[in-house]
């Protein structure tokens, strides 16, 4: 399978592979792999090959595009509201270690927060770096497709999760998206904000799509498009 691995920094780097993009960060005591990507099955071979720190895997949300190689690992961290996505809705396996809004993990000298944001998924959430100044957003955040159909998904509180992001707006300086371009700026959110709020008033006109052997809706907004229910 075709994939890039591109350095950001001296401890973390980026995987491309067609569709969509997940990560790995380094402390001085172990490494975090965020998402196992999609068609890839060698996700943990990647990081492993890039860090001589011992490795742990995090997922954003289930979906599958995210959690391609999640049977690579023994166990990993996901928020427990997205258990339903990940084992009943994509069918997938393994054990996890919850992870809760506002919870610290701790790379050694390097310091994630948890920050829960459903709407696009239940448990879906962003990993924020403080002192890299920098967010990893998930699908949250990003200026491609955003999926708003099926029944994981819910508009209002996907509204409500980027208010709630608008709130660390002085701890991050840019965006690392799993879509679409790479970084995006902080200023996306309210502008993504106020485009899901005029989707949900009904001011945005959709046109009819299908996507996965499903009619849906697009709805294109300037910055990104929100797929809806048809």
């Amino acid at each position: 399978m075709d994939y890039q691995v591109i350095q950001i920094d001296r401890h973390t780097w980026r995987i491309e592979e067609p569709g969509v993009r997940f990560f790995l960060l380094e402390g001085a005591e172990r490494a975090l792999l965020i998402d196992s990507g999609m068609q890839v099955r060698n996700a943990r071979e990647i990081a492993e090959g890039l860090t001589a720190l011992p490795v742990s895997l995090l997922v954003t949300h289930g979906d599958r595009d995210h959690v391609g190689s999640n049977e690579e690992f023994p166990m990993f961290y996901m928020h427990p509201a997205e258990a339903s996505n990940y084992y009943n809705t994509q069918g997938k396996t393994g054990e996890f270690l919850p992870v809760w809004d506002g919870e610290t993990l701790d790379l050694g000298g390097r310091s994630l927060e948890i920050i829960a944001l459903p709407g696009h998924t239940p448990g879906s959430i962003a990993v924020l770096d403080r002192n890299a100044r920098i967010l990893i957003g998930g699908d949250l955040v990003q200026d491609g497709q955003i999926f708003m159909f099926g029944v994981q998904r819910e508009m209002h509180a996907y509204i409500h999760s980027l208010a709630k992001l608008e709130g660390y707006r002085g701890a991050f300086d840019w965006v690392y998206p799993s879509h679409g371009s790479f970084p995006v700026s902080p200023d996306l959110i309210p502008t993504l904000r106020e485009a899901a709020e005029k989707v949900l008033r009904g001011e945005v006109p959709g046109t009819e799509s299908e996507m996965h052997g499903r009619k849906i809706m697009r709805y294109d907004v300037g910055v990104a498009a929100f797929l809806g229910e048809a």
